[in-house]
Formats: structure tokens, C-alpha cells, sequence
């Protein structure tokens, strides 16, 4: 059985095909009488629009990239696996990169001509490339960035507020009355804006309760992964001051870091607390299981796909904004032990 046409539509509402057109895609003004003749035909013939066909018309691939640092880090799986149905409910289909990092590949991507790749817009969470290196954005590709940077108006941003984020984890480990407090996952260096976010969180949150920050407790990772947890955690025990309480920079890490704890016979959270980032799931069936700062990766997926979208559709440019969504702090048995 053939699929309905919109000349099928039309008969059976009794219009003319161009005026279901303009129903089914918004454009001119319908009478409301005719508008409701024409949804109960749609409904009534199960019509489906020719997505790939409506984006020809319009000049358009149908397609939106997304682009990643790392595809094995579970974060970003979780983020694409709430991104890819919200850009199908739109008719688009999701194109996938990994930039491992590479400043050169990012810079490609975002440069002028990048629409060669046959993509209408881009959701990208940069690694390789700071702040100042972002002008270069080709200024006719929609854009929206993931993540700890800001758009100085020229793109979307979409991410949580990483300081405040960091700060209340931090201040969850000195709730707990936890007095050496370590911090493993800082990146000193231009494109390490995410962690230099999270290190400020947890110094304010020193700050707040009146307590001296150790610098040598605040450990610097190349990348926020388990094995980085897990070396920076055994440096840490090793000490003859070791740390009662530790922040990791992401679940990754906090994971990483608990294997060590409990290889060198200590105890979580008795001897040492933990406190991730990110909220992977993971995290939830490990042993014991993390404590976590989770961000609405929900949230994230659907604000970036429909800003992407509204800046593909528009004829005037879009003035790019800042958007915070909600994020909470998790106490699991990793802090807080078990009932």
C-alpha cells in the first residue's frame, strides 16, 4: 500500500494541494475552518511528509553534526543518546565526529566552508581549541557550543554553571566534616577551561567554610578518564598527609580513583570520600556506588538540537545566548556510606 500524497490529502479535505502544503509546513495564513478540515485528513490518511524532499526544496541536507572530543567517554554517549530522538522528532538525522582533541580537525570543522561536509548545523563540544581561537567560526554556520565556554553573542552555549556545580560538591565533602579535601582533575593550561571552572567551585567553596586550600592537594590530569584517576589517587595515598575527602573532575576519575582507594586497602567513604561529576550511569552500579554532581544531560540535548534548529531556519541572524540548565548534587554511598 502506497504512502498518502498531499494531492490524496487534498481531495479528501477538499483544497488544493497548496494549501496543505502550507498546513503541514506552517507557511501562510489558513482559515482555522479549513486548517482543522485539512489535520483531520492528515490524521485520517496517516500522512507522513517527504522530510528529504521538503529539505531539497528548502536548500537544506536534513542533517545536523555533532561533534565530540572522545565517543568512549560515557558523558557524551549519554548526551547523543538524548540528542539523536529530539533531532528525529525534527526530521533530521545526526552525523557523528570524534576529535580526539585535535585542534587542526576542530578548526576544520568550524572554518569557513565547513557546510562542504553536507551538514546544515553543528552541536560541538570543543577540547582542542581555546576560547580566542573560536572567532574563527565560518559566521554562516549555525552553531552550538557544549560545554564550559561562553559565546561572546556570536554562537549558543549550552551548558551548567560548572563553578556553583564544583562548589556545592566541595562544600558536600566538608558537610561531611572532612578536613583534607583533595581535587584531582585541573588543567592549567588555555584550553583547559572546563577543569579551571571546576578548581574555582572548589576553592570558593574553601573559601565559604573558612578553610585553607592545600595546593598540592589539587592534582592536574591530561584528561578526565579512570586511569588518570587512579594514578593522581595513588600519588595522593602514598603521602604521609593523604587526603580524607577528594573531588574528581568526573565520574571517569572518581571511578579510577576508587579502584586505587580499595587496591591499597583503604576504605570508601570511611577512610576517603569520593565525589564525582557527570552522573553516568556507571557510577550507579559501581561499589560502592558514586556520589555525583548531575547535570540535566536531558535538558542539555533538547536546548541545543531546538537552538540549532531555530538558527537553521532563520533568515536574520541569531544573536547567541547563554543557557544554564539544572544540575544536583547526588549523595550515594561513595560520600555518605551505606544505610
Amino acid at each position: 500500500m502506497r504512502d498518502a500524497t498531499l494531492r490524496d490529502v487534498a481531495l479528501l479535505a477538499g483544497v488544493s494541494a497548496r494549501t496543505v502544503s502550507n498546513v503541514v509546513n506552517g507557511y501562510a495564513r489558513v482559515s482555522e475552518r479549513t486548517r482543522e478540515k485539512v489535520e483531520r485528513a492528515l490524521r485520517e490518511l496517516n500522512y507522513r511528509p517527504n522530510v528529504l524532499a521538503r529539505n531539497l526544496a528548502r536548500g537544506r541536507s536534513g542533517q545536523i553534526a555533532v561533534v565530540v572530543p572522545y565517543l568512549d567517554t560515557p558523558y557524551f554517549a549519554e548526551l547523543l543518546q538524548a540528542i539523536i530522538p529530539r533531532a528525529r522528532e525534527h526530521g533530521y538525522n545526526v552525523l557523528i565526529d570524534q576529535t580526539d582533541g585535535d585542534a587542526a580537525h576542530e578548526r576544520e570543522l568550524i572554518s569557513r566552508g565547513a557546510r562542504a561536509f553536507l551538514f546544515d548545523g553543528m552541536i560541538f563540544s570543543p577540547l582542542g581549541l581555546a576560547q580566542d581561537d573560536l572567532v574563527e567560526i565560518d559566521p554562516d554556520l549555525p552553531l552550538v557550543i557544549l560545554g564550559e565556554r561562553v559565546s561572546n553573542g556570536v554562537f549558543d552555549h549550552v551548558g551548567i554553571d560548572d563553578v556553583e556545580a564544583s562548589r556545592a560538591a566541595t562544600a558536600h565533602l566538608i558537610g561531611l566534616g572532612r578536613k583534607r579535601i583533595a581535587a584531582i582533575g585541573d588543567q592549567p593550561y588555555p584550553t583547559g577551561e572546563a577543569a579551571q571552572l571546576r578548581t574555582r567551585g572548589y576553592r570558593q567553596a574553601h573559601a565559604d567554610a573558612g578553610l585553607p586550600v592545600d595546593e598540592s592537594l589539587i592534582i592536574a590530569t591530561p584528561r578526565f578518564n579512570r586511569a588518570d584517576g587512579s594514578g593522581a589517587m595513588r600519588a595522593l595515598l602514598a603521602r604521609d598527609d593523604p587526603p580524607d575527602a577528594v573531588f574528581c573532575y568526573s565520574d571517569l576519575v572518581a571511578l579510577g580513583a576508587l579502584h586505587t582507594v580499595l587496591d591499597m586497602g583503604r576504605r570508601v567513604p570511611e577512610d576517603v570520600a569520593l565525589i564525582g561529576y557527570d552522573d553516568i550511569e556507571e557510577g550507579r552500579y559501581s561499589n560502592p556506588t558514586i556520589s555525583t554532581v548531575s547535570p540535566d544531560k536531558v535538558a542539555i540535548a533538547a536546548t541545543a538540537v531546538d537552538r540549532l534548529l531555530q538558527r537553521i531556519g532563520s533568515t536574520e541572524p541569531v544573536p547567541g545566548i547563554e543557557v544554564r540548565a539544572r544540575h544536583r548534587l547526588i549523595a550515594r554511598e561513595s560520600t555518605v556510606g551505606r544505610d
